[in-house]
C-alpha cells in the first residue's frame, strides 16, 4: 500500500508548524511537527515557495522538483508519519542538480 500524501489546508496548521522544530540546509527549511493524530498511510505535506523565488512558471517547477523527490524518498526510505511537515524552498533549488537537492533533503528526512 503506497503513501497517500495530503496538503495543509488551514492557517493554524501552517502556524503550529512554524512553532515547531526545524532543520535547515542550503536548498530548503523543513518545518516538522505533531499536529493531529494522523490516519495510515498519509502523509502532511506543504510546500511554499516565496515570490521573491520568481515568477509562477519557476515556483511551480520549484513545487514540482520537490513533490517529486518526496515521492522518491517515500518509495526508498521510511518517513515519520507521525509529523506533518512544510517545506519552504529557497532559491538554490531553481539552478541546482535535481540529485544534489535529492541526496540533501534524504539526508534531512532521515534526522528526523
Amino acid at each position: 500500500m503506497s503513501t497517500k500524501i495530503l496538503s495543509l489546508s488551514k492557517n493554524e496548521d501552517f502556524k503550529k508548524i512554524l512553532n515547531g522544530k526545524k532543520i535547515s540546509n542550503y536548498y530548503s527549511t523543513i518545518f516538522f511537527k505533531t499536529i493531529s493524530p494522523s490516519h495510515k498511510n498519509v502523509l502532511n505535506l506543504s510546500i511554499i515557495t516565496k515570490r521573491k523565488l520568481g515568477k509562477a512558471v519557476q515556483r511551480n517547477k520549484i513545487k514540482r522538483r520537490l513533490k517529486n523527490i518526496i515521492n522518491n524518498i517515500l518509495k526508498s526510505t521510511k518517513v515519520n508519519l507521525k509529523y506533518s511537515y512544510l517545506i519552504i524552498a529557497k532559491k538554490n533549488v531553481l539552478d541546482s542538480k535535481y540529485n544534489d537537492i535529492k541526496e540533501t533533503i534524504l539526508k534531512n528526512f532521515k534526522k528526523i
